[in-house]
């Protein structure tokens, strides 16, 4: 096994990247890669460890950004002033400013207009016969709701969704498609004028260190937050797939609603959506053993920490009852994932929907996984769906 093929996306688009993470969690748990394409860096694979680094925001900083950059690509440009990529207290003052619109009592005010949209889109899929789960289902879902959050109309949703949708397709940030940049910065100029009670407002007039948050601030958590959503999205069309794979669990699912909870979070275990998470050693420490100085970077790869024998039975296994099921899909620590909650309700509606109006999914081809480090998942999911007869 050679762990430096963690680092090549083909592995992770055609390969099997569950094998090698399997042999370094017993003979690599700690791997040192050399300079290449990317910095130096360590990969960890251990979940004891991933979540040690996780809660530890003294020796280990967001700052420098939480994706693995190619070597001569700089730091992110979003460092220090990002949810994703500031440190405490400066993290938890911007947490703050946008918490309310994730909490469960937002997600239950959502949760109609999450219903009536999953709905249409459901009927849709049924009318046509056919339909790529990923861009037809998931990734709509996704977006309509961040996208309700962050307060755009409902008029421009089908823009945003086409816009959005072509850069995740392209593997490009969102900023770097200009029309979907363009939009949020007239959006972001007509909530300084007109404050309304969405997310985008929150961040116009948002603080960071007590001061009020750039424009570019402001821009680049629009982007980091519209890009989060894609997480949501794969593990949607991720947990379909382990679905059709292992039919027996869809009909426990079925014949027993209870197991609702028990199978969303077997679904984030299971499909692991976020890759990687990078953090960079702030202080000198120790990690297994090994001497740590400031300013190495550390890559924990959460699908093999989700899937780590010392901490989950039979780890390859699609299980809904799974019990305990604490595995680090969402994150851990200050740093957990804000939309958590949302994701969650949006999960389980897509699910009851199913359920409920009988929707029978069967594969229509063969499933494209995406060619990323950063994420994983389907690129694609050709099925074919039709409303079941029943009593």
């Amino acid at each position: 096994m050679n762990p430096e093929l963690l680092l090549d996306t083909s592995l992770h688009a055609d390969g099997d990247p569950h094998a090698l993470w399997q042999w370094m969690r017993s003979h690599a748990p700690l791997h040192h890669h050399p300079p290449g394409e990317y910095p130096p860096l360590w990969s960890v694979t251990r979940y004891e460890d991933c979540r040690s680094v996780l809660q530890d925001a003294e020796h280990f900083t967001n700052f420098y950004g939480v994706l693995i950059r190619q070597a001569g690509h700089g730091d992110d440009p979003g460092g220090g002033l990002t949810l994703a990529a500031t440190d405490p207290p400066l993290h938890r003052e911007l947490r703050s400013q946008i918490a309310d619109r994730f909490t469960l009592r937002c997600a239950r005010d959502q949760e109609e207009a999450m219903r009536t949209a999953t709905r249409a889109l459901l009927d849709e899929a049924v009318e046509r016969g056919t339909c790529d789960f990923v861009h037809d289902i998931a990734a709509p879902l996704s977006t309509a709701i961040i996208c309700r959050l962050m307060g755009v109309p409902a008029s421009d949703l089908p823009m945003v969704q086409d816009w959005t949708r072509e850069a995740f397709e392209t593997g490009k940030p969102l900023t770097a498609h200009g029309s979907l940049m363009r939009y949020f910065i007239g959006l972001m100029e007509d909530r300084m004028d007109n404050p309304a009670a969405d997310l985008v407002s929150d961040l116009a007039y948002g603080t960071l260190g007590g001061e009020l948050l750039s424009e570019k601030a402001i821009l680049i958590n629009c982007e980091n937050l519209m890009g989060a959503t894609e997480n949501a999205g794969l593990a949607m069309a991720s947990g379909m797939l382990a679905f059709l794979q292992h039919p027996g669990e869809w009909r426990r699912l079925r014949e027993d609603r209870e197991l609702m909870p028990g199978a969303i979070e077997e679904i984030l275990r299971y499909t692991s959506s976020g890759t990687h998470i990078l953090r960079t050693v702030a202080q000198p420490t120790i990690l297994r053993g090994q001497a740590l100085e400031p300013g190495e970077r550390v890559v924990l790869w959460l699908p093999s920490a989700n899937r780590d024998e010392e901490v989950f039975a039979e780890p390859g296994r699609f299980d809904i009852g799974r019990r305990p099921n604490r595995h680090l899909a969402l994150g851990a620590g200050e740093h957990v994932c804000v939309g958590a909650t949302m994701a969650r309700v949006q999960a389980r509606i897509l699910l009851t929907e199913l359920l409920d109006q009988r929707i029978g999914v069967e594969l229509a081809g063969p499933p494209g996984r995406l060619r990323s480090l950063a994420v994983s998942g389907l690129a694609h999911l050709p099925v074919r769906m039709s409303r079941t007869p029943g009593p």
